[in-house]
């Protein structure tokens, strides 16, 4: 984690920002203590789409149509 002064972040910030845009976690400083940490945003929408890209590989969508009073083909017993 980079470790800043509020005086040197205030000076450099949009530098700063695009730092932690990128990934990197910031702790400001303030007379040489913590007072404030910055973390990058994680976009949620995007780690979904990727879940669902990596599923979609090994899944497969079946007949949606069969009425469901019949049996079905895995119940029947034949491998």
């Amino acid at each position: 984690m980079l470790s800043v002064n509020v005086t040197e972040f205030r000076s450099h910030l949009p530098a700063y920002l695009d730092k932690v845009k990128s990934g990197e976690m910031l702790a400001l400083t303030s007379r040489g203590k913590t007072v404030a940490c910055m973390v990058p945003v994680v976009d949620e929408s995007l780690k979904a789409q990727e879940w669902l890209a990596s599923i979609r590989i090994t899944s497969w969508v079946g007949d949606v149509i069969t009425p469901l009073d019949e049996a079905w083909e895995a119940l029947s017993g034949t491998p």
